[in-house]
């Protein structure tokens, strides 16, 4: 009864103190598509991620109700970063739900024109004043480069100028500092441009309403130095450890610090007795926790956290997930042929490529290896097999007769007539009177590269997991492709680091493809991590020695690029646009098919608009690639 009647008390006072209007509440999630659209279609980074945004302690007045009820005292607001638009996961600031939905279009534009602004030179005036007095003349100068350039936004603008003035503090109401400082921030709303810096208040006053319009910047500070860094850690992004997967839009992110690592502390042990090491607790079988345990109550922790703390040491952790990832022996490898080959990697944080920076070694199964020796095609896909080798028999060319032709095998009996006629009118009859019967080529290529990251070891159902779904792809794509006679290799990749990128030729261009190569194709087993820029640039490489008017490169992935040496997040997506981008300038048309379902977010930047395509169940993989192909080579 006690806690039924703490949660009335708790929703009553919090809808007293107002501040908020839950029924009118709209979500990122909602808005996430038509927010990331509207951002890029501004001029805003293809790069960036959109995801949802920490809540922050603002330290604003509060009313005496909202102090009471402990509400409004965070508040999650906009902000960007060299790699993240964050937004907040959810707006009801309005009363009307219309105008929330507006905020949410407004502030992507407003990021638009803050990356257009950041790209342009520092303004002198700038680099000098303290962060309100930065954020309050960048974000006005932002406001006022949206509304020359989109001057359809304004009436968007104006409404939202006019709730947000409607729900300020009224500056009558302030002591006399704080209501300057209000009118001016009033002043810098309505009238972008006209506010160049926020009256003085004392220190200890509380600090001014957020403007819900604006932006957040990060504070200036100069680049941490390299401590504890490894040889491989040099491009200052964020291991995958911490990185991890991209957040959830419904998911509120935290804020973090980074902080200096505790000094340790070696104890002297004065006295130490050897029986006490083992006790008769430990031989009783009971599942007790140890140090190397990951803890399963982490993430809500984590979760009731107003700011996370990160630090760097020389410590190596994760250490059972490289046992687990350690390279096969000699033994169970496949054979490496050469000593690897050199390659490029664009590092988008200084804009160039930096030379020979990937070693890539190619892979093939050994001859007299048991695990690829020749395989039939399985039962369960003869049919489908067979449905697509009819299907793709017909775009295999044929034989026609070629009319207007100087010589030939036969005579065109319309041609002779109407030279026949021509010359009883007087006029010169054509000398072209043959027909001849050619064979007319696909003139084309094709190179399927699979990803055999760790992560195709994923089950997707009770019988299949995402490996076993890329290989029947591969064998339906390689019977379909026998079908047209069109030239075709298979070869798959995963990396470990930057110094080893395995990439597996399971069919080249010259081999048949039969059963041997079938052998290859069932014996392909999940790999380590997915460098797939430096794949990319070997596979255009590989299908530039193929003399064909059109060369298609087809990429089976499962998910974003990564690896373990920092090739995660923005790096290894804009690494890999780049080597799209130089595929296309060498005449490879790239066109990637993931079964990535949060691939729509990403993949646009990667391959444009209609370079890819998601497969939303991965089971319709085997039957679909050999469609795509069709569509790509009609």
């Amino acid at each position: 009864m006690e806690e039924v009647v703490g949660k009335l008390w708790h929703r009553l006072i919090t809808r007293a103190a107002g501040g908020s209007f839950p029924d009118a509440a709209v979500t990122l999630k909602e808005c996430n598509r038509a927010v990331g659209v509207l951002f890029r279609a501004l001029g805003g980074d293809g790069g960036l991620r959109v995801a949802a945004s920490a809540e922050d302690v603002h330290g604003a007045r509060r009313g005496w109700l909202a102090r009471l009820a402990g509400s409004g005292e965070k508040l999650a607001r906009a902000s960007m970063d060299e790699n993240t638009l964050r937004l907040p996961p959810l707006i009801d600031a309005f009363a009307d739900r219309d105008l929330n939905r507006e905020l949410y279009l407004w502030l992507p534009a407003l990021a638009a024109a803050h990356a257009e602004l950041a790209r342009a030179p520092l303004d002198a005036t700038l680099a000098g004043p303290d962060q309100p007095s930065r954020e309050l003349l960048l974000n006005q100068h932002a406001v006022l480069h949206t509304l020359a350039r989109w001057p359809g936004l304004e009436p968007r603008y104006r409404r939202l100028v006019a709730a947000t003035l409607a729900q300020r503090p009224d500056p009558s109401a302030l002591p006399a500092p704080e209501a300057e400082r209000e009118r001016a921030l009033r002043r810098a709303i309505d009238v972008p441009g006209s506010v160049d810096a926020l009256p003085i208040v004392a220190a200890d006053a509380p600090a001014a309403q957020p403007v819900l319009l604006w932006l957040t910047l990060p504070s200036p500070r100069a680049p941490e130095a390299a401590r504890g860094a490894g040889p491989d850690d040099r491009h200052g992004e964020t291991p995958p450890g911490g990185a991890g997967k991209p957040d959830d839009t419904g998911h509120t992110a935290h804020k973090a610090e980074r902080v200096d690592a505790p000094p340790e502390k070696h104890g002297l042990l004065m006295f130490f007795r050897a029986e006490s090491l083992l006790s008769v607790a430990e031989f009783i079988k009971v599942n007790r926790s140890e140090d190397d345990d990951p803890d399963p109550d982490a993430a809500a922790a984590a979760a009731n956290l107003d700011q996370l703390s990160l630090t760097r040491d020389d410590e190596r952790t994760a250490s059972k997930v490289r046992f687990d990832l350690d390279l096969p022996s000699a033994a169970e490898d496949d054979v490496v042929l050469g000593a690897g080959i050199a390659l490029p990697e664009w590092d988008y944080r200084k804009h160039r490529l930096l030379e020979d920076h990937v070693r890539l070694l190619e892979m093939a199964a050994a001859a007299d290896d048991p695990r690829a020796a020749p395989v039939p095609l399985p039962d369960r896909l003869r049919r489908t097999a067979r449905r697509l080798h009819q299907q793709f028999s017909m775009l295999q060319p044929g034989r026609r007769w070629i009319k207007g032709q100087v010589d030939g095998s036969e005579l065109d009996i319309d041609a002779v007539v109407r030279a026949a006629t021509d010359r009883a009118c007087g006029r010169q009859g054509s000398d072209q009177l043959w027909l001849t019967l050619e064979k007319r080529e696909r003139d084309l290529a094709c190179l399927a590269l699979a990803d055999f990251s760790l992560s195709t070891d994923t089950w997707i159902s009770s019988e299949a997991r995402v490996i076993d779904v890329i290989r029947d792809s591969l064998l339906l794509f390689g019977e379909a492709l026998t079908a047209t006679g069109d030239r075709f290799a298979l070869c798959g990749f995963s990396s470990v680091k930057r110094n080893n990128v395995r990439f597996h030729h399971l069919k080249r261009f010259d081999d048949r493809f039969d059963d041997r190569i079938r052998g290859r194709i069932t014996a392909i087993k999940p790999g380590y991590y997915t460098r797939l820029g430096a794949a990319i640039r070997h596979a255009t490489g590989l299908l530039d020695g193929q003399r064909a008017s059109r060369r298609i490169l087809l990429i089976l992935s499962d998910g974003k690029p990564n690896d373990l040496d920092l090739y995660d997040g923005r790096y290894g997506i804009e690494d890999t646009r780049m080597a799209v981008i130089e595929a296309r300038q060498r005449g490879v048309t790239p066109f990637c098919v993931t079964i990535d379902r949060e691939g729509a977010a990403y993949l646009p930047h990667l391959f444009g608009p209609a370079g890819f395509a998601v497969i939303r169940k991965p089971e319709e993989l085997p039957a679909r690639l050999p469609m795509f192909y069709a569509q790509l080579t009609r």
